[in-house]
C-alpha cells in the first residue's frame, strides 16, 4: 500500500513573504490535484510528527541546530537573502522532517510499500550546518539516515530537482552507503554538481552528478536515467529508493531554463518505480522539493502517485543518447569521470 503525508501544517505553518516563490500555494496545489486523483482511494495517510532531537542531529551539526532554535520558533526573518521563516516555520520543519523519516521507516518495516511526502520547506540544499535555498532542513538525508538505523545496509537518493541538492551532496560525501545521484541545470545555482564531483576519499562513486545545459527536455532526462542512473542503482542495489522530487525542470516553471513535460516527469518516476521493484523490493518514497509553476507541481507529483499506485510498467527501450551534444557531453563527462575515479558506471541494459 501507498502512504502519503499531507498536512495543513505545510501550507499555514510556514507563511512566506509577499512575492517569495517558495510559498504556501504550492503545496497546496500538490493537495488538491492529489486528492483530485483519488489518492485517499489509493493509499493511506501517516500522521504529522515532527523529527526527534537523534533524527536531526544525525544529519545536522548541533551549533547549528542550537542556532536555529534560538532564532526561528515564532518569529519572523532571513537566514539567508533566499530563507525566511515565520512564526510557524520551525514546527513545520521539524514536522517536514520528521514525517518524511516515518514514512520512511514505515516502508522498511513492511506496513507501506511506497511512499509520498507533499511537505515544505524544502530541504536539500541545507547542508550539515547551513540553511540555504529556501531549507532549513535537509528531509530526503533525515529519512535516507532513519532508514540507516532502522537496518537499511543501503540507501540510494536519486535528486531531479533543476538545482543541485547541495545539502544532501555535504551531508553524505564521505558515505559510501547512501548513493546520491542528480540531474540538475548547470552551471546554476547554488554551483555545485560538477561531474567530477564523485564522492570523498571513503566513497567514491557514491556521489553521481549530471549537469545539463538549459533547454534540456524529456529525451535528454531519459537518457541521463537509462545510461546513468538506472545502471548505477542496479548495481548498487539499494534497500530503499528516495526520490527528491523537484518540479522545477518543468518547461514553464519562472526559476529555470529546462522543457520537461507533465510526461517526461511521469517517464522517470515509471523508471524509477520499476527499478525499485528489481532492486529494492518496491521500496520507493518521493519527497517533495522545488517547483514553483502551479500546474507542474500538480502533474508532476499527480504523474509520481500514478506510477508508486500501480504495479511496476517494464522498462521502455534504452533511450538514445541525447542529439543535443552539450547534453551527450554531460552525460559522457560524467562517465568519464567516474571510470578516472576507478568507479566505472556500468553500461545501459535491460
Amino acid at each position: 500500500m501507498l502512504g502519503f503525508v499531507l498536512d495543513d501544517i505545510f501550507t499555514s505553518g510556514h507563511r512566506s513573504p509577499s512575492g517569495h516563490p517558495e510559498r504556501p500555494a504550492r503545496a497546496e496545489a500538490v493537495r488538491d490535484a492529489l486528492v483530485a486523483a483519488g489518492i485517499a482511494d489509493r493509499g493511506r495517510r501517516i500522521p504529522t510528527r515532527v523529527a526527534s532531537d537523534e533524527e536531526l542531529a544525525r544529519v545536522h551539526g548541533g551549533a547549528y541546530l542550537d542556532d536555529l532554535v534560538k532564532r526561528v520558533p515564532g518569529n519572523t526573518g532571513w537566514l539567508d537573502a533566499d530563507t525566511y521563516f515565520s512564526p510557524g516555520t520551525w514546527d513545520a520543519a521539524r514536522s517536514a522532517a520528521g514525517s518524511t523519516c516515518q514514512l520512511v521507516t514505515d516502508v522498511l518495516d513492511g506496513a507501506l510499500s511506497q511512499g509520498i511526502a507533499v511537505v515544505r520547506p524544502p530541504g536539500h540544499h541545507a547542508t550539515r550546518d547551513r540553511a540555504m535555498g529556501f531549507c532549513l532542513l535537509n528531509n530526503v538525508a533525515a529519512a535516507a539516515s532513519a532508514a540507516r538505523a532502522r537496518g537499511a545496509a543501503r540507501v540510494a537518493i536519486v535528486d531531479w530537482d533543476v538545482h543541485h541538492g547541495n545539502g544532501t551532496q555535504d551531508i553524505f560525501w564521505n558515505d559510501p552507503s547512501v548513493l546520491y545521484l542528480s540531474v540538475h541545470q548547470y552551471p546554476y545555482y547554488p554551483g555545485t554538481g560538477a561531474p567530477t564531483e564523485v564522492g570523498g576519499d571513503q566513497a567514491k562513486g557514491a556521489t553521481i552528478n549530471v549537469g545539463l545545459p538549459g533547454g534540456c527536455g524529456d529525451a535528454d532526462y531519459a537518457a541521463v536515467f537509462d545510461h546513468v542512473f538506472l545502471p548505477a542503482i542496479a548495481r548498487f542495489a539499494p534497500d530503499v529508493l528516495l526520490v527528491s522530487a523537484g518540479f522545477d525542470a518543468f518547461e514553464h516553471d519562472p526559476l529555470a531554463g529546462m522543457r520537461v513535460t507533465h510526461g517526461g516527469f511521469a517517464a522517470m518516476a515509471n523508471r524509477l518505480r520499476a527499478i525499485a521493484d528489481r532492486t529494492s523490493a518496491g521500496r520507493i518514497v518521493a519527497v517533495l522539493e522545488g517547483g514553483y509553476d502551479l500546474d507542474g507541481l500538480a502533474g508532476g507529483m499527480t504523474s509520481v502517485l500514478t506510477a508508486f499506485a500501480r504495479p511496476a510498467e517494464p522498462l521502455p527501450e534504452i533511450a538514445p543518447l541525447p542529439a543535443n551534444m552539450v547534453a551527450r557531453a554531460a552525460i559522457e563527462g560524467t562517465l568519464a569521470a567516474h571510470a578516472a575515479a576507478g568507479q566505472p558506471i556500468p553500461p545501459a541494459t535491460r
